[in-house]
């Protein structure tokens, strides 16, 4: 059950970036741009939150899942503070 989950939550940051940044192309509104971008991250973040506690579960990759994840929300505050009118 728990792969599923972790799948799951990778796959749907996965189809929301694919469609922030679609939409991005098509409008060139640079908040989907960030929103995208950090979809993408969150994605990256959940693919290692699978290959950590799924995959190889004796190696320690909190730190690399947290890193992207924050780097990820950073990426949104600032499409949200500096890019939003």
């Amino acid at each position: 059950m728990e792969r599923t989950v972790y799948i799951l939550g990778a796959l749907v940051g996965l189809i929301c970036a694919v469609l922030l940044l679609r939409a991005y192309g098509r409008v060139k509104q640079r908040l989907l741009l960030w929103s995208g971008l950090c979809f993408a991250g969150l994605t990256i973040s959940n693919l290692l939150v699978f290959i950590d506690l799924i995959l190889f579960p004796e190696v320690n990759l909190y730190m690399w899942r947290l890193g992207t994840a924050v780097v990820a929300m950073l990426l949104l505050v600032y499409g949200l503070v500096w890019e939003s009118e």
